[in-house]
Parts: C-alpha cells; sequence; structure tokens
C-alpha cells in the first residue's frame, strides 16, 4: 500500500467520522487492531453497539466501493466482532454492522453513503 493510498485512506475515515458523528454515534474506537484483522470504527447508535466498515473508493472502476465487501470479507468482519466483544466483555450487547461508503476526493467533496444494518441488507444495497 502506498503512502498516498494511505493518505486517502485516512482522510475517508476522517470523512466517515464527521458524517456519522452528525449523525448521532458516538465514536468509541478507531482502527481497533485484532490478531486476524482490523475494524474501522466502533460506535453506539443509541444503546446499539455498531461495527462500522469505511471504504473510500476514487472511482467506480472494478465497482466501486460497495462491491469491496464480499461474504469473504463479511464474514472476516464478524469474527473480528466477536473477538471485539469478547475482548471488552460485552456478550450480551445489541450490535450491527453498517458501512460508510465514500466516493469521489476529500479536497473536491466526497459522495457518502450510510448503510445501517449492512450484512442484512446486502441484496438490496449492492444493486444500486
Amino acid at each position: 500500500m502506498t503512502l498516498e493510498t494511505r493518505t486517502f485512506g485516512r482522510q475517508g475515515e476522517s470523512e466517515a467520522v464527521r458524517f456519522l458523528q452528525g449523525r448521532g454515534y458516538r465514536i468509541v474506537d478507531r482502527n481497533v487492531r485484532l490478531r486476524r484483522g482490523e475494524i474501522d470504527l466502533v460506535a453506539y447508535d443509541g444503546d446499539v453497539l455498531v461495527f462500522i466498515e469505511v471504504k473510500a473508493r476514487r472511482n467506480t472502476r472494478f465497482g466501486g466501493a460497495p462491491w469491496s465487501v464480499d461474504a469473504r470479507k463479511q464474514a472476516r468482519l464478524s469474527r473480528l466482532a466477536a473477538q471485539y466483544l469478547t475482548r471488552r466483555r460485552l456478550p450480551d450487547c445489541l450490535c450491527r454492522f453498517d458501512l460508510v461508503l465514500l466516493q469521489g476526493a476529500p479536497d473536491r467533496g466526497m459522495e457518502i453513503q450510510l448503510i445501517q444494518n449492512a450484512f442484512e441488507s446486502r441484496g438490496e444495497w449492492l444493486s444500486r
């Protein structure tokens, strides 16, 4: 991964945080590193703990941001969330997975799309 790509990803994540906070999410963790990967953002939306995957793309080549979260990625994120809940001793909390999809360039404004409960409604948003 190049420095430019990492910088773009960080900018996209910062945009996502601002966007989510503007919608009432309370961010509790960023870039949580676990044994088998990383969770981009963890936040509360009311009393629901939300694991958030942020995908930023400059363009729609290769399908754009939505296509980068396939079934394999979902399974990995689910395992990471289970690890997170075990580490934090939160076995009985309500939780869900959201996606924040960003497209464009940070300096020219990015189109931002929030998909709540993304793993349950994958077919609906992937066809957009």
